[in-house]
């Protein structure tokens, strides 16, 4: 257990546990929304001895936090619209996950291919006063050095990552063989990795719930409304609803910030969210031309695009739409289209087909209302904004406008503080250097990972161990410990074991099956998923929620309609290899 964060270990029931907050429905923090930023700002409060309640209507991460670039980044592209107090923040923190969270965040290699050289210096700086207006111009090799210089300048105080290179076309195809012969340069700097976002962000909730009672969140339980008792909820599996009351509400609903409020009876038009797209192919030959590293370019509309290696798939991203949020978010056969000719683009002589797309994801990014902004340059920096509550006096609703993955720390911590001020409550201590979750103690060397394994792995093979602490970092030796002897590998899906999946329905929070196969494991994402494989889930599932089989059967058909819907993952098929 990490001194100062503690662990949610024991096996959960959800239905009691809304039980329970129905029967103590105050708390003197109530937060809406459990994505990245919500979580983080509950683990920042219960860490300051706060009592806090965290709701979310749907899953823990289901929401915009689950559709990532996979990316923990500075965000060099910032740069060009002046945001530097954002790029050094993100740095800075950047640096730190690299220290906090190592099981899940690791330094990535990132090189961006480049194909003039003087092109953009005077369009740039126009582009920015114009906030994105004008012809787009290519950017060029000497905008692109200038750049990185400045981004390796606001590295430089943690030294975690290397500095960026620069290399000519003939060193360039050398490395990348596969790259388009017309490239004239490559610059290949660091950011980092973000391997499992759905799992890192389960990680800071659970730091949170360890902190003791006074530290509560549910899933399945949605806001509807506001009334002099509090914020009024519903039980989304049973359709109950009683009301929650606190001295602060806190809405983290990322892209559904306004209609949130407008559920609690304040009508706001704080943002202007915009969808990000991307797909998941299973290529052996585009995920060994990336060489193992993430290609990162402009595309010839201007927009940074990647190709990204990832559990031995290529991840393809992103797109930047304006987002209607009363339609469904899904990844279009027009952006598809997109993504091939980018990727096409960069490596023309690696043919790409539909059916290597194993999976595709759409998300909305929580940016801030922007109105004749262009898309790519509207701020990704965040704002807090603050309002009473006149059917509460005393009451006050703080509403959390944009936000992104890398930052979520620091403004989990920059909204915690604004709560404490609020309540008059002093800060205990700062979550900077506190671990993250499975990133207690993590080892990072062989020698130590080795060790890790004889001391943790019980009566389990040294093998299976280790994958273990690969997918869970340190929390793995609560599952470790939890493993029967007689322990066996699921029939459709021998990486995976009857009691590693029995363990995360029995401790995570698991309420329906997709869940478990989008947010708790990677085995959608991956495209390794198959009918049966679904079905033996099902089955577990079943078995640890007390699902009857008409519930068992239900769930199943519910993911099958909405993983072929949201993610258009065909189950009928094998398409693992």
């Amino acid at each position: 257990m990490a001194p100062g964060t503690g662990e949610a270990t024991g096996v959960i029931d959800e239905r009691a546990e809304v039980s329970a907050l129905r029967a103590e429905p105050h708390s003197a923090v109530l937060i809406i929304g459990g994505g990245i930023n919500g979580a983080a700002t509950f683990r920042d409060l219960a860490m300051q001895g706060v009592t806090v309640t965290l709701i979310e209507r749907d899953d823990f991460v289901a929401g915009a936090s689950s559709a990532s670039s996979h990316m923990i980044h500075g965000g060099i592209r910032y740069l060009e619209n002046g945001e530097f107090r954002l790029v050094k923040e993100s740095v800075v923190e950047r640096n730190r996950l690299l220290r906090t969270a190592p099981h899940y965040v690791r330094p990535l290699r990132t090189t961006i291919p480049i194909f003039s050289t003087f092109s953009g210096i005077v369009s740039a700086p126009l582009r920015f006063l114009r906030h994105g207006g004008g012809k787009h111009v290519e950017r060029g090799a000497a905008l692109i050095r200038v750049g990185l210089v400045i981004y390796d300048f606001f590295s430089r105080d943690g030294g975690s990552v290397p500095r960026h290179a620069f290399h000519g076309r003939r060193a360039s195809l050398a490395e990348l063989p596969e790259l388009n012969p017309d490239v004239k340069y490559t610059a290949t700097y660091y950011d980092a990795s973000m391997h499992d976002p759905e799992r890192l962000a389960l990680d800071v909730l659970h730091d949170g719930l360890g902190q003791g009672p006074r530290a509560r969140a549910v899933n399945y339980v949605a806001a509807v409304g506001m009334d002099a008792d509090g914020v009024r909820v519903r039980d989304e599996r049973t359709g109950a609803e009683f009301s929650l009351s606190a001295e602060v509400v806190v809405n983290t609903t990322g892209p559904w910030t306004d209609l949130t409020n407008r559920a609690l009876g304040r009508q706001t038009a704080y943002m202007g969210g915009t969808k990000g797209s991307h797909i998941v192919l299973d290529d052996p030959a585009l995920l060994a031309a990336t060489g193992g590293r993430e290609i990162f370019f402009e595309h010839s509309d201007g927009r940074i695009v990647l190709v990204y290696p990832l559990k031995g798939r290529v991840m393809v991203g992103t797109t930047d739409l304006e987002h209607d949020m009363a339609e469904p978010i899904r990844c279009t056969e027009a952006e598809v289209d997109y993504f091939f000719d980018l990727v096409g683009h960069v490596f023309p002589e690696v043919p790409l087909r539909r059916e290597q797309i194993v999976y595709r994801f759409a998300g909305v990014r929580p940016l801030p209302r922007h109105d004749d902004t262009q898309p790519g340059f509207v701020s990704r920096d965040y704002r807090i904004e603050r309002t009473g509550v006149a059917e509460r006096p005393g009451t006050t609703l703080f509403s959390l406008v944009g936000g992104k993955w890398t930052t979520f720390r620091a403004l989990g911590e920059h909204l915690a503080n604004d709560v404490l001020a609020e309540l008059g409550v002093p800060r205990r201590r700062s979550t900077a250097r506190v671990a993250i979750g499975g990133g207690y103690g993590y080892p990072t060397d062989p020698a130590s990972r080795a060790q890790w394994v004889r001391t943790h792995r019980g009566a389990v093979d040294p093998q299976r161990a280790d994958v273990l602490l690969e997918r869970y970092g340190t929390r793995a030796a609560a599952i470790l410990a939890d493993l029967p002897t007689d322990d066996a590998p699921l029939e459709t899906l021998p990486a995976y074991s009857t009691g590693e999946i029995r363990w995360l329905v029995r401790h995570e929070r698991v309420v329906r099956l997709v869940d478990l196969v989008l947010r708790r494991t990677s085995v959608a994402f991956t495209g390794v998923l198959t009918a049966a494989a679904l079905a033996e889930f099902a089955d577990i599932a079943a078995a640890e929620l007390g699902w009857n089989s008409s519930e068992r059967d239900a769930e199943l058909e519910h993911a099958t309609t909405f993983l072929a819907d949201a993610h258009r993952v065909a189950l009928a098929q094998t398409v693992a290899r």
